[in-house]
């Protein structure tokens, strides 16, 4: 999509522009051009009235490039559902585990009709790759879509992906249930990825969890116990564990890391 600010018309989804969207300032952030007025606005809060925190949005992608690439490589995992999955970019999900396993398959869910839009024309020719709009706070509608039913074997491991997305689920919506209702329905040897705002009870979290919270009306900073938490029984976390994304597998990951690179953590945990 060359000019998202044109108005849609035609058989095309209706795009909201009153209102950011968090996959579009995401979109935004990471250098991408699938985003509104709107979202611009929004994103350079960040930019100006917080500086430095865009890396958030970078570091979160690295550590999701690694983790696809780690599971593909190391583990018979063949399918991913990304929960939540935002607008393409660089090296999305299917680009990595394809690039070492032609056959994986990965169905990608976000509830922005954009995502969908724009999946639909990148993944036109992939048979093993689809795009479904669905919200991630309904799990039961994404696991009975017919096009997640076509590409995922759920008796088989499947490897699924919350990342930087269990954040903007406020603890009313109980983000800890929506993980359970995979991990209840997933095979032994199943890869459940995460990656989340983190909370070190300090002002640099506190002032983003207020500027999200006033904008968008969610976006929720945790500590590591209440992160690890969402797993529930069942699990067996790989190493390194909960650590500042920028350094989950990462050989690269600077010796000094700022304020703003410990506030988003990733960890991958193994279903028993």
């Amino acid at each position: 999509m060359a000019d998202a600010d044109k108005q849609q018309n035609g058989n095309l989804p209706y795009f909201d522009t009153s209102r950011p969207s968090i996959a579009r300032t995401y979109d935004y952030l990471l250098g991408g051009k699938d985003n509104f007025a709107v979202d611009r606005t929004f994103g350079d809060r960040f930019i100006n009235e917080l500086p430095g925190s865009p890396v958030i949005a970078h570091d979160n992608r690295g550590a999701l490039i690694r983790a696809v690439r780690e599971i593909v490589t190391n583990t018979r995992v063949r399918q991913f559902i990304d929960l939540g999955s935002g607008l393409p970019t660089a090296d999305n999900v299917h680009q990595v585990a394809q690039r070492y396993a032609p056959d994986a398959k990965v169905v990608y869910v976000d509830n922005d009709p954009i995502v969908l839009a724009h999946g639909r024309a990148l993944l036109a020719e992939n048979d093993n790759t689809t795009v479904i709009q669905a919200d991630l706070r309904e799990p039961k509608a994404i696991i009975e879509h017919p096009d997640t039913l076509r590409l995922v074997d759920f008796s088989l491991p499947v490897g699924v992906i919350f990342s930087a997305t269990l954040h903007h689920v406020n603890d009313d919506e109980d983000p800890a249930a929506i993980v359970r209702f995979w991990s209840d329905r997933i095979a032994s040897g199943s890869h459940v990825f995460i990656s989340h705002f983190r909370s070190e009870n300090d002002p640099r979290s506190q002032e983003l969890e207020q500027v999200l919270q006033g904008s968008l009306g969610r976006g929720r900073w945790r500590t590591d116990d209440q992160i690890l938490a969402l797993f529930g029984d069942g699990f067996t976390i790989q190493e390194p564990g909960l650590v500042p994304a920028v350094e989950w597998r990462n050989d690269d990951a600077p010796d000094d890391l700022t304020d703003y690179q410990r506030l988003i953590a990733a960890v991958l945990a193994v279903k028993d």
